[in-house]
């Protein structure tokens, strides 16, 4: 287990940090959405993405999200909660039983009272180095 406090970000942390990435399966089992009232079609009919034209059942972006989140969370800790704002795009489909890694590099740091505002470029992709989602999040540290 990570010692998540080794991890966070803070006011001496430079430009170019490249945070932990997270390494989470995409199991069909937790697929559900409350988009789709927690009922996947993927997952009670295995035959549903075949028949809509998907090569494999597919998960919604809240779980790619979900996955940056946290990623943000082992580094910022309460500053993910305080005045940050994370932003996502989901360019691909994750497919079942595909694994994601979370991915994050600080690309602007910008002075503001005590401490400053981290700029933090992240992305999530499979194991074949395909973007599925990509984004940003930006939090103040020592403010």
């Amino acid at each position: 287990m990570v010692d998540t406090a080794q991890l966070l970000i803070t006011k001496d942390t430079p430009v170019g940090y490249e945070l932990q990435p997270l390494y989470k399966k995409a199991a069909i089992q937790l697929m559900g959405s409350r988009l789709w009232g927690r009922f996947n079609p993927n997952h009670w009919d295995p035959t549903y993405a075949a028949k809509t034209g998907l090569a494999a059942p597919i998960q919604t972006g809240e779980m790619s999200s979900a996955y940056l989140t946290e990623m943000c969370v082992n580094h910022l800790g309460a500053a993910m909660f305080r005045n940050a704002r994370i932003q996502c795009k989901y360019i691909a489909s994750v497919e079942a039983d595909e694994v994601i890694s979370t991915h994050g590099v600080v690309r602007e740091k910008t002075a503001k009272g005590n401490g400053f505002r981290f700029k933090i470029e992240i992305w999530c992709c499979n194991e074949a180095g395909e973007k599925k989602t990509v984004g940003s999040v930006e939090a103040d540290i020592g403010v």
